[in-house]
């Protein structure tokens, strides 16, 4: 029988600066890097053994955010289809 051991998850920081709403949360050996925008969600989860803490600002580049903005854009589109044909 195999064990898991669930962690809690915890904030690690948050940062309202941006275009998109980031928080970053660390939970079972992994950092999830949410990014909220008009009530749309991504998630990335990393390995806490890929990356330091420290190097998170760092994949939360300009050019990170811009294609999130881009996938935000194309979700809208999506939803907004799927919505027009009900």
């Amino acid at each position: 029988m195999a064990t898991y051991i669930c962690r809690d998850m915890r904030v690690v920081k948050e940062i309202t600066d941006k275009p998109v709403k980031i928080t970053v949360f660390s939970w079972n050996e992994k950092y999830l890097i949410k990014l909220e925008h008009y009530g749309m969600e991504q998630t990335f989860k990393v390995s806490e053994f890929d990356i330091l803490e420290q190097e998170i600002d760092e994949i939360l580049s300009d050019q990170f955010i811009e294609e999130a903005l881009l996938r935000f854009e194309e979700m809208a589109r999506s939803l907004g289809s799927s919505m027009s044909k009900l």
